[in-house]
């Protein structure tokens, strides 16, 4: 490409030598802060009240339907909200009993949902006659579940 149509139309991403760095900022957690419940924590994008800082004022209050795919979807989401608070706040007892109950309850339902409408992962066996990975219908398929 011509290098004065780039330099013309500002196609280059080069800062100018005096150009401030960025310096983002998260709140420090206190130990065992305010939690969401799962299903909320998910549509607000944290499970932590003190973290849930919404874009320029706008906040998302959509409710997900309540089907067994969501509330799969908002375990696994608090599970792993849980787990990067761990990383942070190890000695956290409150929170690991917190985030082995949303192990259990997870692992539970991801075993139901095997039952009730097939796999959710092809490293669980669904079948042994065959390979049934591929059998109708998949999760997104709401006529199917």
């Amino acid at each position: 490409m011509d290098k004065n149509r780039n330099e013309r139309d500002g196609y280059e991403g080069n800062l100018p030598a005096s150009a401030p760095l960025a310096n983002p900022y998260v709140p420090f957690q206190p130990e065992d802060p305010p939690k969401y419940e799962a299903r909320k924590g998910l549509i607000r994008g944290t499970l932590f009240q003190g973290l849930d800082l919404p874009f320029m004022g706008m906040v998302n209050n959509k409710e997900k339907p309540i089907t067994p795919l969501s509330e799969l979807q908002a375990l696994g989401f608090a599970l792993q909200e849980m787990a990067l608070y761990l990383d942070t706040h190890r000695h956290d007892k409150e929170a690991l009993a917190l985030y082995r109950a949303y192990q259990d309850i997870y692992h539970n339902g991801m075993m139901q949902y095997h039952t009730d409408c097939g796999p959710m992962k092809h490293t669980i066996p669904a079948n042994r006659d065959g390979y049934a990975w591929l059998d109708d219908p998949w999760p997104w398929e709401y006529s199917g579940n």
